[in-house]
């Protein structure tokens, strides 16, 4: 299935894509048949109900012609990030592919290699936006935005301690996030990763979550983005250095995964600071990222205004 944060009458609401490209407002249709609509007010509730909660939306799904005053038909859907205030930062993973890896080195001139665990950093819930959303550039703060097209897990079942062999009995499904980078403050601060991939705006995420049992082999899928139409980026998640058991595995190593949390797996070759000459994003591109099975997500970017202060 393909579950969605929706956008509707002011508010969030979670959403059942179905096949004629209509939006099933989950909470409206179980109000309509006769349950609760509490269960099904946000994906993080959904997520959290596990099994019983999709069994659930199977059946409104399987009914929603009987429930028509709770679709949204196409022209009207307007999509949000599946997540739009995750609880956590996100999760994210770094050098996970090795001509990403390799495309680094040649454009930094130097040689780093494969590291023998994986590498972890976070996007703070601030720079989440949705599909079709814009992202803003900060010319004040940055004159180097980069895309990275990434394949993301959502969990699903809490744990610590996850062992490879169990890893994807936790995964609840699956979306697409954009990793766009400030690489100039990304060097300006040492070269760790929080402040130049934190930035607002730094994490388009969608279009939805397509549940696990909705993604046949989430370890060998095509992995594309395109900028203006200009094919960037073209991998499959087979070519991950650790996979996803793998990540997960070591990422719960003595932290716990709780329901809703996002795993960002990496990135393939082909970002725009490694190209000849280095090719960052500008006022008005358009950047597409694609996974194959989950989707498209699109978002434009373009210049911020004058810069504003908080409080």
């Amino acid at each position: 299935m393909k579950l969605a944060t929706v956008r509707y009458e002011g508010r969030f609401a979670a959403a059942a894509m179905l096949q004629s490209g209509s939006a099933l407002r989950l909470a409206d249709a179980a109000r309509l048949a006769g349950g609760s609509p509490e269960p099904f007010g946000s994906l993080q509730t959904i997520i959290e109900g596990g099994d019983t909660a999709l069994a659930h939306i199977r059946q409104l799904v399987a009914s929603a012609a009987a429930h028509h005053s709770a679709i949204i038909q196409p022209a009207d859907v307007k999509l949000a990030a599946p997540l739009p205030h995750p609880r956590k930062n996100v999760f994210c993973v770094g050098r996970n592919y090795v001509e990403h890896i390799a495309e680094g080195e040649r454009a930094q001139n130097i040689k780093v290699g494969i590291s023998e665990h994986p590498v972890f950093f976070t996007k703070p819930a601030t720079a989440v936006v949705g599909p079709g959303d814009t992202v803003p550039l900060f010319a004040h703060v940055s004159r180097q935005i980069d895309y990275e097209v990434e394949l993301a897990v959502i969990i699903g079942k809490a744990g610590r301690d996850i062992s490879r062999e169990d890893a994807l009995r936790h995964v609840w499904g699956y979306t697409i996030i954009n990793d766009v980078t400030a690489r100039d403050v990304q060097r300006r601060h040492g070269g760790q990763y929080f402040k130049g991939k934190g930035l607002d705006g730094s994490c388009p995420m969608g279009p939805w979550i397509v549940t696990a049992d909705g993604v046949r082999d989430p370890g060998n899928l095509a992995i594309r983005l395109r900028v203006n139409g200009d094919l960037r980026q073209d991998g499959r998640t087979s070519a991950m250095i650790f996979d996803i058991p793998t990540l997960i595995a070591s990422l719960s190593e003595g932290l716990t995964l709780e329901p809703g949390d996002v795993i960002a797996t990496g990135t393939p070759s082909g970002v725009g600071y490694a190209m000849t000459p280095p090719c960052f994003l500008k006022d008005g591109d358009v950047v597409e990222c694609e996974v194959e099975g989950i989707g498209t997500l699109s978002n434009n970017f373009r210049t911020a205004s004058s810069p504003q202060r908080a409080g």
